[in-house]
């Protein structure tokens, strides 16, 4: 089916705009819950008196399921519509998120957890897909870039909200307050964003798994899978290990300026939308490198640097890295992948997302050694491995050549 008759002729160029709007709103508001534990940690070992290693699974417990659960979603948005997907997974998330302000366990809390998990995964396959289906082709990558910026800004915007709410009201209101978001969010993709192409209701949900086969054996794409596994690790760890790192000697920052530490990396996020004018202007290759480049460089200076002014700008670097690599490696792969664009798209956000998953906990081995400075370097490090990996990465697209 052609690009034009698979989009609705009904869409104006402007509506465009509000659907990115929403799309990237939305984006925000499902993967903020990743992030709204990180600062919690401390008010769950004392909540549920448990250690900070077992508190730190009220992240991960997510981020894994969340992670799995695309690889199941992706197939289920091809047969019954993007749309319907990310409509229903809001309405389940406004449902299931004000539940764990009342949870009376830790067992039930990360339950409960991973649950959420399940739901939000919902939203960022099927609306990545969305965007290829429906938007011209000249609007894609910036739409892409939009939506990309929503997912990253929730890395900071959900530790900023969970650290607001639960100091003045109580880490229970961060559910409540995100149960509302959810329900907003309801509202407005359901009154504004058009159904989509057509349902394939023949499909067989075990295809995209084979064809995922295929891709971890093209070369090239590993090494991005591999790059894409380091990206929300790094980014989760190093704000796991912030807030205590500032916390400690020298610096001794009290939690409100701990907070604005954390909000200065929006800053970085501002280049995201303009990953599309990087890459017609400098090529996909180079803009890739330069964003890993940029990222490593500004996580290691982070690690060995106890000047406060420098510590927030290289967050801000390293953020700014992490932003650009984000939406250009998603180009990127679904050029690679050909017409197995799909299944690309799935593995990478499954593999991005596992590495959100284990960010928290490889922290917290490497702060066992007992230095922050190692931590960082260690992250960095993982971030140098990716950086040498893009330099490996070829552009033949599958079953080519």
């Amino acid at each position: 089916m052609s690009e034009m008759a698979r989009r609705p002729t009904f869409i104006a160029e402007g509506k465009y705009f509000v659907m990115t709007a929403i799309l990237s709103w939305c984006g925000l508001a499902v993967v903020s819950s990743m992030y709204v534990t990180i600062p919690m940690v401390t008010a769950f070992v004392r909540e549920f008196q448990v250690s900070p290693a077992q508190a730190a699974w009220s992240g991960s417990a997510f981020s894994l399921a969340y992670a799995i659960s695309f690889l199941l979603f992706a197939s289920l948005s091809d047969r019954y519509g993007r749309k319907q997907v990310m409509f229903w997974g809001l309405v389940a998330l406004s449902v299931i998120t004000p539940l764990l302000g009342i949870a009376s366990s830790f067992p039930l809390f990360i339950a409960l957890r991973t649950i959420q998990g399940i739901a939000a995964a919902t939203f960022a396959p099927a609306a990545l897909s969305y965007i290829v289906e429906m938007y011209p082709a000249e609007n894609r990558v910036t739409a892409i870039g939009f939506v990309s910026t929503g997912f990253l800004l929730a890395g900071i915007a959900g530790q900023v909200l969970s650290d607001i709410v639960s100091q003045n009201f109580g880490w229970p209101f961060v559910f409540y307050f995100l149960g509302g978001i959810y329900l907003l969010s309801v509202g407005l993709l359901g009154g504004s964003i058009p159904k989509g192409g057509t349902q394939h209701q023949n499909i067989n949900v075990l295809d995209p798994f084979k064809q995922m086969g295929t891709l971890l054996f093209h070369k090239s794409l590993l090494f991005c899978f591999l790059i894409a596994f380091t990206l929300l690790l790094t980014f989760v760890g190093m704000y796991t290990t912030l807030g205590s790192y500032l916390s400690q000697a020298p610096f001794l920052l009290h939690s409100n300026q701990i907070l604005l530490i954390r909000a200065a990396g929006i800053v970085g996020m501002l280049l995201s939308p303009f990953a599309g004018s990087l890459v017609a202007r400098f090529g996909i290759m180079n803009v890739l490198k330069a964003g890993l480049l940029l990222a490593m460089l500004g996580l290691g200076i982070l690690g060995i640097s106890s000047a406060l002014p420098i510590l927030v700008l290289t967050s801000v670097l390293f953020v700014a890295g992490i932003s650009i690599t984000v939406p250009v490696l998603i180009s990127l792969i679904g050029t690679l992948a050909g017409q197995f664009r799909g299944a690309a798209v799935s593995l990478y956000t499954f593999i991005l997302f596992l590495g959100a998953t284990l960010g928290p906990i490889v922290s917290l081995l490497l702060l066992k050694t007992g230095s922050y400075i190692l931590t960082f370097e260690g992250l960095a490090a993982l971030l140098s491995t990716a950086f040498l990996c893009s330099f490996l990465v070829q552009k033949r697209i599958v079953g080519e050549g």
